[in-house]
């Protein structure tokens, strides 16, 4: 597809500075553009790049002040990385979707399927369930008994959905995914674990993206929650019981135990761990690798295993570079208080 530098100022809001008729017809990172590319530069660190960029449009912020003349035609608007992913999206939509059921797929009679769906190869969809208009569901997919998906989404190859699920509108659930699977609950007796029934189900709202080979857990009663708009990352567990907040994001390798409630807005870096029954507020960020063993307050910053507060862990770590100099002369002053008290008892 081709767009004119006009056209992407009208989608965006945007304003021109340059030619209005130059045109594009792809993406290029403002390092590596070439001409009929359009970029864009929001992190200042690569402002240096627009000077020499060959990319014919560039997305900037609208507050940019350039300190040497650009020669690709800008498009100044409120916030750049926000109107890039609105014109990736705007072009994803263009592109024209898969309909139909393909011969090898298994739909049992009682499903209900909606309109301009498509069904892969292979794909199986059990009984009493019910996908909404416009989904996609890709090749090698099952869909287990009773699982409800709603409008819009897409599964990918190879998503597995446990009976009982529910999945919201315009969900996106990458390939290898599993949803619904059992907790893993086990009793101890007689030194022995006894299986306990997970029976409840994994509910997924509106506008939530998970990750490829990412897994979350039924509940054993009630319901594993995702709110809306939350965004997962690749191989990321949830335990059982499991609440996530709206809007809240999820790199990969995180593990959440079970019963953890974690509120809305919150940001969770790679291999972080959060420990059973835990409760985290509202707009909290979770540094990489932190490990969690306590309760988190709304707008906290936390890092470190076991996690604290970030500003005291920063100071703790800068400590920490100097512990073999501060050991060296704690070990001196013991030797020379020793020397004192001696002197002191002649």
């Amino acid at each position: 597809m081709e767009f004119t530098a006009q056209q992407i100022a009208a989608l965006l809001s945007g304003t021109i500075e340059g030619d209005p008729e130059t045109s594009v017809n792809s993406f290029s990172k403002i390092e590596d553009g070439k001409p009929g590319s359009l970029s864009f530069l929001s992190n200042p660190k690569y402002e240096h790049y627009i000077y020499n960029t060959e990319a014919s449009i560039v997305l900037v912020n609208s507050d940019f002040a350039p300190t040497s003349p650009v020669s690709a035609t800008l498009i100044r608007v409120e916030n750049a990385y926000a109107s890039l992913a609105k014109l990736l999206e705007y072009v994803s939509r263009k592109k024209p979707s898969k309909i139909g059921i393909d011969c090898t797929a298994h739909i049992h009679p009682s499903v209900k399927l909606g309109a301009n769906c498509y069904v892969g190869p292979y794909s199986c969809i059990a009984e009493g369930s019910v996908i909404g208009d416009n989904s996609s569901i890709y090749p090698h997919c099952a869909i287990d008994d009773g699982v409800v998906i709603g409008k819009n989404c897409i599964l990918y190859p190879q998503v597995t959905v446990y009976a009982g699920c529910v999945i919201g509108d315009n969900c996106i659930i990458h390939a290898g995914a599993v949803i619904g699977s059992d907790g893993f609950g086990f009793a101890p007796e007689g030194g022995e674990y006894t299986k306990i029934p997970q029976l409840g189900n994994v509910v997924i709202e509106d506008n939530v993206e998970i990750g490829a080979n990412t897994t979350i857990d039924r509940a054993m009663m009630g319901s594993t929650l995702i709110r809306k708009g939350v965004k997962i990352d690749n191989l990321v567990q949830l335990a059982h019981n499991v609440e996530v907040g709206s809007n809240t994001v999820m790199a990969a390798q995180v593990g959440v135990s079970g019963s953890v409630k974690i509120g809305e807005g919150c940001r969770f870096g790679g291999q972080s761990g959060l420990a059973g029954h835990l409760k985290i507020g509202d707009k909290v960020s979770i540094g990489a690798q932190a490990g969690v063993i306590g309760d988190i307050d709304d707008g906290l910053t936390v890092l470190g295993a076991p996690a604290i507060n970030a500003r005291g862990f920063m100071r703790s770590y800068a400590i920490f570079n100097r512990l073999p100099d501060i050991y060296r002369t704690i070990g001196t002053l013991q030797r020379e208080i020793e020397d004192l008290k001696k002197k002191r008892t002649l």
